[in-house]
């Protein structure tokens, strides 16, 4: 089997290098991602010309309508799906359900908004301000398309979540997509994408999908493009600096490595509620997805006088966790996507060691219906670092996979000035019942986080955890975590639409409104 990119409205093979995919529980090799096949700025020129002018043509509601459209055929296809997951990503089918039921719903989520939002073509902020001494002189702030392409380069580690998050906001946007996919899961990517495209719900140019390197892709954006890129920071840092992107003008969104830290509050003492909340979230973030998850809880802050029983509290749930083949219902945890990457993770482990010791995992282990070696597989592994001030890999190291270090703190201020320490991150949470602690720490956290999870016993259960991203909120974060933003509901749109200052009479905006929806992004 060889993947093959769609791009001006055709299927083309690749002929350059060809690299393999696998199934990372075997280790064995399902098929090929090939470079090549196409010219670049003729397929982003397709994009823009024929995909954006489509596009933005039709009103928000027409676009919401292909949204859903997409969302019927994904779920049509939803069991086909589980299975790629489970053989090339080694996806238990809950972790599946967060990767493909997470775009499905995200797409729904877009749909709708592009219902509310009705028959109008742009967006005009609610309010005007008077710009004279006479009533006669306004402005006001308006939202239009940007006639460019959307350049989406996405990460490994949600193949169909990551593809839809990033085309919804920009098809309801009216812009075009162009979506690149990590090489080592785009299976799935490129079976929904055939899916979509047999379905015949777009318009020409209106999506695009890149199998295989994704080199020279940016060179080639200009002024009204854009670029999201999920992935490490290292290449977002040669992405964000390319020459030629700089003096393009294109907008550039990075959602990049991050250290995100938990929080058990002063008051969480054990057998209270959310102690074991906060237990239950640790041990979900050390199992969900192998842990690799971009917002996943990489650093876990208890109270001092707290440590020793969190500590045993989540080994105790881990010895009871079963790592092997996803295939068998006894399994709650599968393999790392592939050897490179569990490879990567021990090393990062092996580093963090320095400065904390190992309370459980470490290794490679057994794993279940499986030979642990072949496959990527790779214990939870809870660490403990007994001098979180002094530390200074524990705040810096990503270990992208199944892995925690808990460090105790002394006040709440002292975890503040922790979590901080990850240099900005996507998520951080918080386990307290009480409202003044809750909200100290937020004003010191939110503008170290993009997204604050805050978590009392009347949220419970019903909270839907520290690592998922839900399309109404904001995903991105300060500083190493890329200083980006994706989602947020409406806010999405900004992205790819560009909000202008209107200088002129009250007829002019009475115009205007014909055909724009109010709406505050």
């Amino acid at each position: 089997m060889k993947l093959e990119s769609y791009v001006g409205d055709q299927w083309r093979a690749g002929d350059g290098h060809a690299r393999a995919f696998i199934n990372p529980t075997t280790g064995e090799a399902l098929g090929e991602v090939v470079d090549g096949g196409f010219d670049i700025a003729e397929a982003l020129n397709f994009a823009r010309e024929k995909g954006t002018t489509a596009l933005s043509s039709m009103s928000f509601a027409e676009r919401g309508n292909l949204l859903r459209g997409i969302a019927d055929v994904l779920t049509a296809n939803r069991e086909k799906y589980g299975e790629i997951a489970r053989l090339n990503s080694g996806n238990t089918a809950g972790d599946a359900a967060i990767d493909i039921d997470g775009g499905i719903a995200t797409l729904k989520v877009y749909a709708r908004y592009g219902k509310t939002l009705g028959d109008a073509h742009a967006l005009m902020e609610p309010g005007q301000d008077q710009l004279a001494k006479e009533p006669v002189f306004f402005a006001r702030h308006v939202w239009t398309t940007r006639p460019g392409v959307a350049l989406q380069i996405n990460a490994f580690n949600f193949p169909s979540w990551g593809l839809w998050e990033k085309v919804s906001t920009a098809l309801l946007s009216g812009v075009a997509s162009v979506a690149k996919p990590a090489s080592a899961t785009a299976w799935l990517s490129h079976e929904m994408v055939r899916d979509v495209i047999a379905a015949d719900i777009l318009p020409a140019g209106a999506l695009s999908l890149v199998c295989g390197s994704g080199a020279g892709l940016a060179d080639h954006l200009g002024a009204m493009d854009s670029l999201a890129f999920t992935g490490s920071a290292d290449t977002g840092l040669k992405l964000r600096s390319g020459e030629r992107l700089l003096e393009s003008g294109a907008r550039v969104t990075i959602e990049a490595d991050s250290v995100n830290a938990t929080i058990l509050g002063p008051d969480a003492a054990p057998g209270t509620a959310v102690f074991d909340l906060a237990v239950r979230e640790a041990v979900k973030a050390l199992t969900v997805k192998a842990g690799q998850l971009c917002t996943n809880i990489r650093r876990i802050l208890v109270p001092v006088q707290h440590r020793a029983d969190f500590e045993e509290a989540v080994a105790a749930k881990l010895d009871q966790i079963v790592v092997g083949n996803p295939a068998l219902e006894t399994v709650r945890m599968g393999p790392l996507v592939d050897l490179k990457q569990r490879d990567t993770a021990l090393r990062g482990i092996g580093a963090l060691k320095s400065e904390a010791r190992v309370i459980r995992g470490g290794g490679i282990g057994q794993a279940e219906g499986a030979d642990a070696q072949k496959g990527a597989f790779l214990q939870p592994t809870l660490l403990r670092c007994d001098d979180p001030v002094g530390a200074r890999l524990v705040h810096e190291t990503e270990v992208f996979g199944p892995c925690a270090t808990v460090m105790a703190y002394e006040r709440a201020d002292d975890a503040v000035r922790l979590a901080a320490r990850g240099g900005g991150s996507l998520a951080v949470s918080l386990f307290s019942d009480d409202v003044a602690v809750q909200a100290q720490m937020v004003a010191g956290l939110a503008p170290w986080h993009g997204r604050l999870l805050v978590v009392d016993e009347t949220v419970g259960k019903n909270h839907t955890g520290h690592s998922i991203v839900m399309p109404q909120c904001v995903h991105g974060g300060p500083g190493r975590a890329g200083a980006g933003e994706e989602l947020g509901g409406l806010r999405g749109l900004r992205f790819h639409m560009q909000r202008s200052a209107i200088q002129g009479s009250p007829a002019l905006f009475e115009a205007l409104q014909s055909d724009a929806v109010e709406a505050g992004l």
